[in-house]
């Protein structure tokens, strides 16, 4: 195995190397040591510590270093690390030269080492990336000298050595040369033996201490050595021993908690015997993981006890180094295994339930849930609508629930489950108790009660209830919505109202495609699941103010909602089966009729609400509107008195229109201030706290009063009290009053002729003032004295500030050219002057112009007028030409008010003949009707509103066309009371009836 060379000396030398080789190793020549088992296993160059990522081998156990490695160590070290090199560069590489020695090597290349020191008799491999400085070592090998001094690189100035990556030091090291890299050296470090090279890949294996004296070449690094030896040392001196020992004994400990050296340190314990202590502390140190500068002071403590208290400081913080690991891994292993455990025992538990009946899984509860659901109405569900539910279970069941199709599916089948497929509500056929409730709730109203009364006998004969599709038109605040309500709890069904002003989207009435993300049934779909029963009441609100968006048109989407002989079958997007609503009662409301498209108006009977006259509202405002806003404010009925003269000015003054929200809104401003008065009075309507000590005030008042009362045997006698004493009494009881902690009693002085009466049973005398209670002495509590207020005329204006209208009659006499019209708006009805008058005269100069924010239809009618007129007057006067020789102006006030309409042409007419024929029409006269060019009277809408419109301003005399005879013989008596009605076919009616003798016109 050995080559075997020429040189007799050195033949001299291997064989009294290998004569000396058992003796050395400690084992005779029994083969090899177990020591050199170790090195065999741990001398792999290619390996790498798991924490340094640097390979640390125990070469052997010479003290000093000073003899050379055993040349079967040597041949076995080259074997293992060199793999690919031929058989002739192992041998080779493995004989150690014996002349000259290691200790003669004085002048040495200085190899870097970046990360860690080289300890005497340890492996390590580096990376030589500078070609010339290969190239040197491989030539030195080649001439048999195979040494290097190895010392390891300091830190750059300023940077943290812990913030350094590999990479950086590496590449940090390949740009130093010469001087700048002999300034980086430290000054104490090792002979390393080359034992191969690989490429770029040098192992070294650490001899001797050595420390730099001076720099001999730059390039490679060539530098001057002292070999440096241990300081003389007592191998028995107690202390070093027991510093040795405590090394040891760390070492143990950490085999115990750590697997990392745990090879070394075996190796190490078995041969224990066979180190010195300079050797056990570059052991100790070489295998911690400490700081490179702290092995580096390890590496230049010449003093053996130093070194070993310096190792022993490494080895104990690595020893809890290894605590703190093992402790982390037991606690991360205890949270693994305790949620794999509870993980396990869930899973347990729930196979335990499942086989005993106690739980099911997520799929089979939902559809056990959901046939639950279905069950009470099974019986009245109709066949495809079962078919598809079944099916839908069915595919439940078949999808992971972890699919977005699963949670589709189980969406589909709770809206499908939840609707009440045929529960219908019993419903209440009594007329009685339904008249009863709609009185209750609405005042007058006949017309909108007395077809629901007529809904309910149809049904109470038919033995079952219909749908139907109500609309109610009308102002605001005539209660369409409130009607609808009291209708349902008259009829015993389910309320729901929604709102469609606005509304633009198709799908809020159809619903979505289920394929959209977050897809919904539509309202009706919601209203079903929500009432529970399939024949509620439907509120549509505002279905005048319907949208039309790019998602379609929701008026025709509700054709088919809203028809009696299509809604049996209803068919809903997002459930995709149809729905019978043939039961369900559908009202819906509207202020205009003909903001609603003819086919959805064409499905509904329409009844018109016209609003409330003066009479009507002093009711409502009596028994509704005042009733709910004092017991909302708080306020009782003894502590405030709104006269009929308040209320009828606050009609009349503030809220002229047709309903009554804006006169609820101004009797709840009125009660505010109220309550507002009462509180800075110190009024409270609360239970006090502390009724002990109000009793205890009353009762000190009535033994006060008492002074001033005579009681003569059973008798009672009444006295005038002098006033003085009775203010003496009352500030008595004030003056205590305020020392308690009771409420202060509001008392007043009493007057001279105030009394105080004596009951002859009791004996308690109750103190008056006027009609005001002021206390009641003994009594079991006692209330504070409340003073009533009043609202008259006299103070309306402070409650609810200056009137908004006034008078709309604005001549008590009309003047020639005036005529009062009556025309109809959507807050009701209202009269409107017609005024003319001559602009200027002159023969040819007829011409008309007009003002007053008049519309196209307005202006037609005008001019139909103008010809009409011009045409009566040449019957009538046939030497009167006024109109073909003047100029004239017709307004119609207000001129900020926008106005349109085809009702006015007989008043038009009527006022450019008073103005030709220089004559006023006949006081308290009113007028309304359009106008054909042959003088015929045709119909006008609006009839109720016109009607209590002239009887708010005071008009005895209307007339109407004939047409509209059954329209004003449907209105209620107390609309029709005290009015003269005329109904007309012809204007030469009306003329007669405007113009009539000079007597009748001058009443």
């Amino acid at each position: 195995m050995l080559k075997v060379l020429s040189t007799s000396c050195f033949q001299g030398r291997l064989q009294s190397l290998s004569a000396r080789l058992p003796a050395a190793l400690g084992h005779g020549g029994e083969g090899k040591s177990p020591l050199v088992r170790v090195l065999g296993s741990l001398r792999n160059p290619s390996g790498g510590s798991p924490v340094f990522g640097r390979m640390v081998f125990f070469c052997s156990k010479s003290g000093d270093g000073s003899d050379p490695p055993p040349a079967e160590d040597a041949s076995a070290s080259a074997a293992e690390g060199g793999g690919t090199e031929e058989a002739e560069s192992k041998a080779s590489s493995a004989i150690i030269p014996t002349n000259p020695r290691p200790e003669d090597y004085l002048t040495v290349i200085a190899l870097p080492l970046p990360h860690r020191p080289l300890f005497p008799g340890f492996y390590m491999p580096i990376y030589v990336k500078d070609p010339k400085l290969l190239a040197a070592l491989v030539e030195n090998r080649k001439r048999s000298v195979a040494y290097a001094g190895a010392f390891l690189l300091k830190d750059e100035p300023g940077a943290d050595p812990n913030l350094v990556s590999g990479s950086e030091t590496e590449k940090n090291i390949y740009d130093l040369k010469g001087k700048e890299l002999f300034k980086r050296l430290h000054e104490v470090g090792t002979l390393a033996q080359i034992t191969s090279i690989q490429g770029d890949q040098v192992v070294l294996i650490g001899h001797r201490r050595l420390r730099i004296t001076e720099m001999v070449d730059e390039d490679p690094l060539t530098v001057k050595v002292d070999h440096l030896k241990e300081k003389p040392y007592n191998k028995d001196d107690d202390v070093i021993k027991a510093t040795s020992f405590e090394v040891i004994s760390t070492l143990r400990d950490v085999l115990k908690t750590s697997s990392l050296w745990r090879d070394h340190v075996q190796t190490y314990t078995q041969h224990i015997g066979d180190f010195n202590y300079p050797r056990l502390a570059d052991f100790g140190a070489a295998i911690s993981g400490a700081n490179k500068l702290l092995c580096q002071q390890v590496l230049e403590e010449l003093d053996v006890y130093k070194r070993l208290k310096l190792t022993l400081e490494l080895v104990k913080k690595e020893m809890e180094i290894s605590k703190i690991q093992e402790s982390i891994a037991k606690a991360i292993e205890e949270k693994i295994s305790g949620e794999q455990r509870r993980y396990l025992l869930n899973e347990q538990l729930k196979a335990i339930k499942k086989e005993l009946g106690l739980e099911t899984d997520d799929k089979t509860a939902l559809s056990a849930k959901f046939r639950e659901r279905l069950e009470p109405n099974r019986e009245r569900c109709p066949p495809h609508v079962l078919q598809v539910i079944e099916e839908e279970l069915t595919k439940l069941q078949l999808l992971e629930a972890s699919s977005s199709e699963f949670n589709v599916t189980r969406n589909y089948l709770d809206w499908l489950t939840s609707l009440p497929w045929g529960n219908y509500s019993a419903e209440n056929f009594d007329v009685h108790h339904a008249q009863k409730i709609l009185d209750e709730d609405h005042y007058g109203l006949s017309d909108v009660k007395e077809r629901i009364l007529e809904f309910i006998a149809v049904g109470k004969l038919r033995g079952t209830s219909q749908g139907k599709i109500i609309c109610l038109s009308g102002p605001p605040g005539v209660g369409k919505t409130s009607i609808g309500r009291s209708i349902a709890r008259a009829l015993n069904r389910k309320f729901y109202r929604f709102s469609v002003g606005g509304l633009a989207d198709v799908a809020e009435i159809k619903g979505h495609r289920r394929t959209y993300i977050g897809a919904m049934p539509g309202k009706m779909v919601q209203c079903l699941k929500n009432v529970g029963t399939a024949n509620p009441l439907v509120l549509i609100d505002e279905i005048d103010k319907l949208g039309r968006g790019h998602a379609g048109d929701p008026a025709s989407a509700l054709l088919e909602l809203l028809d009696p002989e299509q809604n049996a079958n209803f068919l809903d997007h997002y459930l995709d089966v149809p729905i019978d609503l043939s039961k369900v009662l559908f009202v819906c409301t509207a202020n205009v009729i003909e903001m609603i498209p003819n086919p959805l108006l064409d499905r509904m009977e329409v009844i018109a609400l016209a609003g409330y006259i003066t009479d009507e509202k002093m009711h409502i405002a009596r028994d509704y509107l005042e009733k709910s806003t004092r017991e909302a404010c708080g306020i009782k009925p003894d502590q405030v008195q709104v006269t009929d003269a308040a209320l009828l000015a606050l009609i009349e003054n503030y809220c002229r229109e047709a309903g009554v929200r804006n006169l609820q809104k101004q009797i709840e401003k009125i009660y505010r201030k109220i309550a507002l008065q009462l509180v800075r009075r110190q009024v409270t309507n609360e239970p006090s706290s502390d009724v002990g000590i109000q009793q205890a005030e009353v009762q000190r008042l009535g033994d006060t009063s008492k002074e001033s009362v005579e009681i003569m045997g059973d008798e009672q006698v009444g006295t005038n009290v002098d006033s003085a004493s009775c203010e003496k009494a009352n500030e008595t009881a004030s003056k205590e009053a305020d020392e308690s902690s009771a409420q202060k009693l509001a008392i007043e002085p009493l007057a001279e002729t105030d009394q105080v009466e004596t009951n002859s049973s009791s004996e308690q005398p109750t103190i008056l003032e006027g009609n005001k209670v002021m206390g009641s002495v003994g009594g079991a509590v006692a209330s504070k004295m409340v003073e009533k207020v009043e609202v008259d005329v006299s103070n309306l204006a402070d409650f609810v500030g200056k009137p908004v209208f006034h008078a709309e009659r604005i001549y008590d006499q009309t003047p020639v050219g005036v005529v009062m019209g009556l025309a109809w708006t959507a807050m009701g009805g209202s009269t409107l002057y017609i005024e003319t008058t001559q602009v200027e005269q002159g023969e040819g100069k007829a011409a008309l112009h007009l003002t007053g924010q008049l519309g196209d239809v307005m202006k037609e009618s005008a001019q139909i007028a103008h010809t009409v007129a011009r045409a009566i007057l040449l019957e009538k006067e046939p030497e009167n030409q006024f109109f073909a020789n003047s100029r004239l102006h017709l307004h119609v006030p207000a001129g900020a008010t926008p106005k349109d309409g085809p009702s006015a042409g007989c008043t038009m007419i009527t006022s450019l003949l008073s103005l030709a024929m220089n004559k006023p029409v006949k006081k308290d006269l009113a007028m309304t009707g359009e106008v054909t060019l042959t003088g015929r009277i045709l119909p006008i809408g609006g009839v109720k509103e016109k009607t209590i419109a002239a009887r708010r301003s005071e008009v005895k005399t209307i007339i109407f066309p004939s047409a509209n005879r059954r329209d004003f013989d449907e209105l209620a008596a107390n609309v029709k009371e005290g009015l003269e009605v005329h109904f007309v076919d012809d204007y030469n009616q009306i003329f007669e009836l405007a113009f009539g003798s000079d007597q009748e016109s001058q009443k």
